[in-house]
């Protein structure tokens, strides 16, 4: 007899299709993929990617994940049923890397995302990285490069899910230098480079 699936909860139901809703640049191609399985009772994921065929022929990529959480027991660390938890990953120029404002200006970022497309949170948290690497013996000739991190989460304290992955999308096209799309966001004048 086939396995029946219990039907999800109407509030993690009502964001799941917030959450598949969401429009995303043209730029940016979002796919729904298996989310985690161990940090809450429900949870969809989304990837991310920067296409080349739509951003240029030497366009550089940028990648990320977006994970919605669902418990309705309300985690006292989370303080609500939801939580957003996502990634986003860039290269850079190595003297935008060694930029000492860098992570700064990637949080801010997030934070005028999230805000230009109206997503309402409490409860933000994350990390923003700078990696610098040299290439040494056969990958000599890719020479120095850098990459920005920045790992978030945040509580909705709404359920428009749709402008809290809109906001995500929005960081990962500026930190991969695309500009930005709402108003009050401002670009860092980078130059990239693609590392291979």
């Amino acid at each position: 007899m086939p396995e029946t699936q219990e039907p999800l909860p109407p509030e993690f139901a009502a964001a799941l299709a917030a959450v598949r809703r969401a429009q995303s640049r043209v730029e940016l191609v979002v796919n729904e993929i298996a989310a985690p399985g161990n940090l809450a009772p429900h949870a969809v994921a989304l990837s991310a990617d920067i296409t080349p065929s739509r951003h240029g022929g030497n366009s550089d990529f940028g990648t990320g994940r977006f994970i919605l959480l669902y418990d309705p027991d309300e985690p006292e660390a989370w303080g609500g049923a939801f939580r957003v938890v996502c990634f986003a990953q860039a290269p850079l120029e190595t003297d935008i890397g060694l930029d000492p404002f860098l992570a700064e200006v990637a949080w801010a970022w997030l934070v005028d995302a999230l805000d230009a497309h109206g997503a309402r949170y409490t409860a933000a948290s994350g990390t923003a990285t700078k990696i610098i690497s040299s290439g040494f013996g056969e990958l000599a000739r890719q020479g120095d490069g850098a990459q920005i991190e920045l790992r978030a989460s945040w509580t909705p304290l709404d359920h428009n899910l749709t402008a809290h992955v809109e906001g995500w999308g929005e960081l990962l096209c500026m930190l991969a230098g695309l500009p930005p799309t709402g108003e009050g966001v401002s670009m860092l004048s980078t130059r990239r480079t693609g590392r291979g």
